[in-house]
């Protein structure tokens, strides 16, 4: 009964939130100046006018956005744009990825180590184009990592979530699959200041929880996953799924129907399945440089407890923060606070995270992230116990990034962390646990947009 009402509580308070965004954005629209922001030029008729529209290299203005991020999610207005454009045969093509390459090393006093030489990369191609008064576009996400991450996963202590050889990964994290996102799009008005959008798919982003961590600037800088992934953005590789809209200048109300189970170990194929998953999501950009958003959702099957192995349903509600800030031309700030709760098999656990990245003069950059997270016991295979142990993380390091070299920036890097445990725990970890790595990494250079 109580996964039904905490369900219900938090629909209506979507419903009472998008009520309060929709009044306030009519009032803001009455008050903005009608002009066009510096150096874009004029909105044409299939543009969409609730985005920030951009120039490139072209007077054409572009279908692409500042603020959009993976799936549906959305970033602050100011959020730097980095990748490759062009027009192709009426086409705006956009291709995007990040690539490193690292050494980590993870340990604990009374936990074995582990030393791992890989690489995690992604990479993204979208296209768009004008189709009546909308657009409609395709898009494409995929990763090597099931070839560059050895075994079950890279060492992060702490880490939990998903499958390998027939049991439960735990202090690691598991490598994405080769195809995380497979999807087309479709966007039109509904009037002059509001539209509608249908993203859907065989692999993609459902409306639950802030944007995947690959795609945050303030994680993009840093090779490791937050441990409370699985309370926050797990769900950015999702099997099928289906999303619908609306939105205006600075909100957005939206639903997805999905298949909520994990993906298997099997990370060369599509686990599809049937849509019995459903979210919603209510995001809100109260300025250029702020975007928070409020979602919940019910996951069929989405865990696989140990020992019982039996599938488990989960709901899954959260909340967060986000703020970018400019440091000169073309440098950024960029922090991200997130909560989020888990209910499963009768019990709710809670993850919170603040991470951020700071890049300077386009060269140096450092990054960091604090975390608090009640794990089930048997997430960290304690067997014996049935209870819930808080556990915390804290991560940091540095880059240097190279000169630009056709389009694309290299960059050498070092990260620190440190695993903190309970005493309950530490016979099992022992004192703090210490993780270390260098890196290479790899990504397209950041070009400045017109907020």
């Amino acid at each position: 009964m109580f996964p039904n009402r905490l369900a219900v509580r938090v629909a209506r308070a979507l419903c009472v939130l998008g009520v309060v965004v929709t009044a306030d954005d009519a009032t803001a629209q009455a008050q903005q100046p009608s002009a066009p922001p510096e150096h874009v030029h004029p909105v044409s008729p299939v543009e969409d006018p609730a985005t920030q529209v951009h120039q490139h290299e072209s007077t054409v203005a572009s279908l692409f956005s500042t603020r959009e991020a993976s799936g549906t999610a959305w970033l602050p207005d100011v959020t730097p744009m980095s990748g490759f454009h062009r027009q192709a045969r009426g086409w705006e093509v956009m291709v995007h990825g990040n690539a490193f390459l690292q050494l980590l090393h993870e340990s604990a006093p009374e936990h074995r180590g582990q030393t791992q030489a890989g690489s995690l990369n992604w990479a993204m191609a979208m296209a768009r184009r004008p189709l009546g008064e909308g657009w409609v576009g395709l898009r494409t996400m995929m990763s090597l990592e099931p070839w560059t991450i050895p075994g079950c996963g890279y060492p992060n202590l702490l880490q939990t979530g998903e499958i390998c050889d027939g049991d439960s990964i735990h202090d690691k994290q598991h490598p994405h699959d080769l195809f995380m996102e497979i999807a087309a799009e479709f966007d039109r008005p509904l009037s002059s200041s509001l539209r509608w959008r249908l993203y859907a798919g065989l692999a993609g982003e459902p409306a639950l929880g802030p944007s995947g961590f690959p795609h945050r600037v303030s994680a993009a800088a840093n090779p490791i996953s937050p441990i409370t992934h699985h309370w926050l953005d797990a769900t950015h590789i999702t099997f099928g799924l289906v999303t619908a809209g609306v939105y205006g200048a600075r909100w957005k109300a939206e639903t997805s129907v999905f298949n909520g189970r994990e993906p298997d170990e099997a990370r060369f194929d599509l686990d599809l399945d049937s849509f019995d998953s459903v979210a919603a999501r209510v995001s809100f950009l109260p300025t250029s440089t702020v975007a928070v958003q409020v979602s919940a959702g019910h996951l069929n099957d989405a865990e696989l407890p140990h020992p019982r192995g039996v599938p488990a349903n989960v709901i899954r509600v959260t909340s967060s923060a986000t703020y970018h800030r400019r440091v000169g031309e073309a440098n950024v700030w960029a922090t991200t606070a997130a909560w989020g709760a888990n209910r499963e098999v009768g019990v709710t656990t809670h993850g919170v995270m603040l991470e951020s990245s700071l890049n300077l003069l386009e060269r140096h950059t450092f990054f960091g992230r604090m975390e608090l997270n009640g794990k089930p016991a048997h997430d960290l295979h304690i067997h014996e116990s049935t209870g819930v142990f808080t556990v915390g993380k804290v991560q940091g390091g540095y880059i240097r990034f190279l000169s630009t070299r056709r389009g694309v920036q290299p960059g050498i890097g070092v990260t620190t962390s440190a695993a903190l445990v309970p005493n309950a725990l530490r016979p099992r970890y022992g004192g703090v646990g210490v993780g270390v790595g260098a890196f290479l990494t790899l990504r397209p250079a950041a070009h400045q947009v017109a907020p």
